[in-house]
């Protein structure tokens, strides 16, 4: 008896349910996001992985072609108004968003994701096994008809039963605050450099917090800016078509818009979720713009820092994820975080939006 031994193929421990448009389709989502949205690049790659991976095969009778036709008539892609570039739609926006999600829940553990409880108790959406007696205002949605029975019992008189106000009882609830973020991301020309892409995982993290917050978290707000030169705001929708600049960094432009949107704001927590991997390289100074690529310039990196303090006085958290392993840089990152009281993590692309999500789910404080 002879045997043949060949190399593993991880496909043939697991049975693949997903229909051959499916299959392509998340390939083809995960190049959108590199191409920023370029239908026709996107394409382009996938053909070229087709042909050299075999994405498609004979025997489904299912080709690129194929492929092309159902995205269309899915309403995945159409033609601009114009009728000489093909987009993606809204469905595909959403889409990407929802992945987005997905993929990045699926490495979390179940039980870290939560609503933004405080260490704080009163009227909420979880009940907690502990009582307190009844107050005006409280909710008698949690009435402990057990605890208020065991209190009329044990206060009445022996020849009678009588229930009165002292002896009420409800359940304590958590206090769920609301949120206002600002999400900054970096669009210098370091998030390209050195042959590691750090603006797709960028992006993805967040159309994914987009995504959590309007589908969980109705009552908080995020806005989203993007900095490099200057600083301009991103709408949810505009998320998948960010490409990187050929720009400096303005970090202290950001935390500026940033602030301001907050300050508008009427919610418990407010806080700035910056994504970055480069140094504060430019600022405005006397309508101009003053740019120093050279290690750290401490007249850029003192107005940075002054403007973390002035956040820490509004009672605004920064909250940095730094893709970057530069000792210096993180050395910075360590200083803005102490002026701001604020919180810094140092990931890679890979763990970015693990990082992100959870920071933002684990935001418990109270701040009054």
């Amino acid at each position: 008896m002879h045997f043949r031994y060949l190399k593993w193929d991880e496909r043939f421990g697991r049975q693949d349910t997903k229909s051959p448009f499916d299959r392509l389709n998340d390939i083809f989502q995960q190049l959108l996001l590199i191409s920023s949205g370029d239908v026709a690049q996107a394409l382009k790659w996938l053909t070229e992985l087709d042909k050299e991976y075999k994405l498609t095969s004979e025997d489904e009778g299912y080709g690129m072609s194929d492929f092309i036709e159902d995205l269309e008539q899915k309403g995945y892609i159409k033609y601009n108004e114009d009728k000489v570039e093909i987009v993606i739609t809204r469905k595909t926006e959403r889409e990407l968003r929802t992945k987005s999600l997905e993929e990045i829940f699926r490495n979390l553990k179940k039980d870290k994701a939560g609503d933004h409880k405080t260490s704080f108790q009163g009227r909420g959406l979880e009940r907690q096994p502990e009582t307190k007696k009844w107050a005006y205002g409280d909710d008698l949605n949690h009435f402990d008809s057990t605890g208020t029975l065991l209190n009329a019992l044990r206060n009445s008189p022996l020849d009678s039963f009588k229930l009165s106000e002292d002896d009420l009882e409800v359940y304590e609830t958590d206090h769920n605050t609301s949120s206002a973020t600002v999400l900054m991301i970096d669009l210098s020309h370091s998030m390209i450099l050195y042959g590691e892409d750090r603006i797709t995982p960028a992006k993805k993290v967040a159309m994914a917090l987009a995504e959590l917050i309007l589908n969980r978290y109705s009552k908080d707000s995020l806005d989203i800016i993007a900095f490099g030169n200057d600083v301009w705001p991103v709408s949810v929708e505009d998320l998948p078509y960010l490409k990187v600049g050929p720009y400096h960094t303005n970090t202290l432009a950001g935390l500026e818009l940033a602030r301001h949107i907050l300050q508008r704001k009427r919610h418990a927590n407010k806080q700035i979720l910056m994504i970055t991997d480069g140094k504060p390289s430019a600022m405005y100074e006397n309508g101009k713009l003053y740019k120093n690529s050279f290690g750290l310039d401490r007249k850029i990196v003192n107005k940075v820092l002054n403007e973390a303090v002035i956040c820490k006085k509004e009672k605004i958290t920064i909250t940095t994820f730094m893709i970057a392993r530069d000792a210096y840089l993180q050395n910075f990152v360590r200083e803005m975080t102490e002026a701001n009281k604020g919180r810094a993590y140092f990931s890679s692309i890979d763990n970015l939006g693990g990082f992100v999500l959870e920071d933002y789910v684990r935001n418990r404080k109270k701040r009054v």
